[in-house]
């Protein structure tokens, strides 16, 4: 018996050894392009694009400091952040009704409504470029806030919806009945009782929107110019016509991605409470 009790023992040692080094492996892969701008970004020009590259250099933030100080990434830092914000403000207020009536109401035509927002958030950016381009010089909105704010909204807001329709299908009829009978109209009910509930759910699908705003890239470079111009569409122009800028395009890529780093930091909390609400049952 002790020896096949040290069998398993072992057998399960391997297993996990194998299992921590294919995940330790997968961290090591998905860090490094991250590792490797965020070294570009601090080496000068010479060093930076070396063959073999350069491990022991002095480092430097001029790129940072072309980037921010001497260039306008500010301007496009203020575009990304209104416009990722705003567009998580709008669809959780148009999602969490629409969510919850989507999760309570289950007949037919519930269904064909979903499906109807899976299809289109499935659909390819292309086949919907050329109408909202027509609309934003139809309407005077082109390169403006305002106009990617709303079309973010319109892209993601299918995404919004099947995420917290998902959560509140997880939270018990019998909370909002109980609350029902003790004088609450539904809306009440809603609003006083079933909200504060999905507070995880709520910020989990707020963060899922704010990165897929944030992050975009096809529907800001062809529907802005100068003004309304964001982050990813900014440090696409470095190093287009001067290899030398290539550092400062790798200090925007990793200005970008330190905000969502910081957010997810911040938030895994409720980022994991809303991803296990499913715990939740009647």
């Amino acid at each position: 018996m002790n020896g096949l009790k040290k069998f398993f023992v072992l057998r399960n040692l391997t297993v996990s050894t194998i299992l921590y080094s294919l995940l330790f492996l997968w961290f090591i892969v998905s860090i490094f392009p991250f590792f490797w701008a965020f070294m570009t970004s601090i080496k000068h020009p010479v060093d930076a694009f070396s063959m073999p590259p350069v491990w022991l250099f002095e480092p430097t933030l001029n790129a940072y400091k072309a980037l921010w100080i001497d260039g306008e990434f500010m301007h496009y830092f203020n575009n990304t952040m209104f416009i990722s914000i705003g567009s998580v403000i709008i669809a959780l207020i148009i999602g969490c009704p629409a969510g919850y009536a989507l999760a309570r109401y289950t007949n037919a035509s519930s269904f064909y409504l979903l499906l109807a927002a899976l299809v289109f958030r499935a659909l390819p950016r292309t086949l919907f470029i050329l109408p909202f381009y027509f609309i934003a010089q139809v309407t005077g909105l082109f390169d403006t806030r305002i106009l990617l704010m709303l079309i973010m909204v319109s892209i993601n807001q299918p995404f919004t919806i099947w995420m917290l329709r998902s959560f509140f299908m997880n939270i018990p009829k019998s909370i909002e009945e109980a609350a029902m009978i003790d004088g609450c109209t539904r809306f009440q009910a809603f609003r006083y009782v079933i909200v504060p509930i999905m507070g995880p759910g709520v910020i989990t699908a707020g963060i899922f929107t704010f990165i897929l705003a944030y992050s975009e890239y096809f529907i800001p470079v062809v529907l802005t110019a100068t003004r309304a111009a964001t982050m990813p569409v900014a440090i696409a122009q470095f190093g287009v016509d001067n290899v030398k800028e290539w550092a400062i395009s790798a200090a925007g890529a990793v200005s970008i991605a330190l905000p969502v780093i910081i957010i997810v930091i911040i938030a895994q909390k409720y980022i994991v409470e809303g991803l296990t609400a499913g715990a939740v049952k009647e």
